[in-house]
């Protein structure tokens, strides 16, 4: 693949970069999610073969399983078999990428194993963000915020940034905060201003092959301890975090059964 193809952010082209899609057999909420049959195939296939539609120099499924091994072998995926002790999908990546000899400057893209309909634009507009910043090391994706009920759940992650677009902080609380508007919606309903910058961030993560290799001497920091969010380990260290926006969010990926049900029945619907 080349550096000159065109995408939907603009006139910015595109580098060249990997997609490594962690699969853990595992899962506490929904086990064997990603095996899990969605419109004939499995979840897994679904996200293998969207990443193949993103243009990337290889796309490679990192598992801790020979079940997961098989299954991907079966429909043409490159497989690279993991230990099975990591603790998150980013010591898996890593894993890879010294497996595979990546390095320096070389980006990794982390696609999660149990989101079949990610918009390939947005694995597009966060390679474009960190290769354009040359002082980040790793690249997310967040989109605004319009209701009030969701600014105030613990469950949507909200990111604030600088005026680069470099995350200052992540949070499962609201913020930044509007002193007098709250004080005036003491229900918390409703929308939310238009023009308050609130934006949740959307789990998707780009690195550069060169952090990678350094994150297992990186120690969890007292912030991700409490707030259960490992992005805030790199912030801790002084890493520069780019923020590449969406439009909007993304389909749901798959958590839970309801989820799953939730994906089929959209799919029934698109096959009227």
């Amino acid at each position: 693949m080349t550096d000159s193809l065109d995408t939907m952010t603009g006139s910015a082209t595109l580098p060249d970069f990997h997609i490594v899609i962690p699969a853990r057999y595992a899962s506490q909420r929904f086990p064997q999610k990603l095996m899990a049959d969605l419109g004939g195939k499995p979840v897994l296939q679904w996200v293998y073969e969207l990443a193949l539609k993103a243009g990337a120099q290889s796309v490679t499924i990192a598992t801790d399983h020979q079940l997961i091994e098989k299954a991907a072998i079966g429909f043409g995926a490159s497989v690279v078999m993991t230990r099975d002790d990591h603790e998150n999908g980013t010591e898996r990546l890593a894993e890879v990428a010294a497996k595979m000899g990546w390095q320096g400057d070389e980006i990794v893209v982390n696609v999660q194993g149990d989101e079949p309909f990610l918009p390939v634009n947005l694995i597009h507009s966060s390679v474009i963000a960190l290769n354009q910043d040359k002082e980040a090391e790793m690249a997310t994706v967040a989109c605004a915020i319009d209701q009030v009920e969701d600014f105030f759940n613990p469950n949507v992650v909200k990111v604030v940034c600088d005026e680069k677009q470099r995350a200052l902080y992540f949070s499962r609380s609201p913020m930044p905060w509007d002193r007098d508007g709250f004080a005036n919606n003491p229900d918390r309903t409703g929308m939310l201003p238009v023009g308050f910058p609130a934006l949740r961030h959307i789990g998707l993560y780009v690195y550069r092959a060169s952090l990678l290799a350094r994150y297992a001497d990186l120690p969890m920091s007292p912030l991700e301890r409490w707030e259960k969010l490992e992005q805030l380990r790199f912030l801790h260290q002084g890493i520069k975090v780019q923020v590449a926006l969406a439009d909007g969010l993304p389909t749901h990926g798959v958590d839970t059964l309801e989820d799953l049900e939730k994906l089929r029945y959209q799919l029934s619907l698109d096959s009227i």
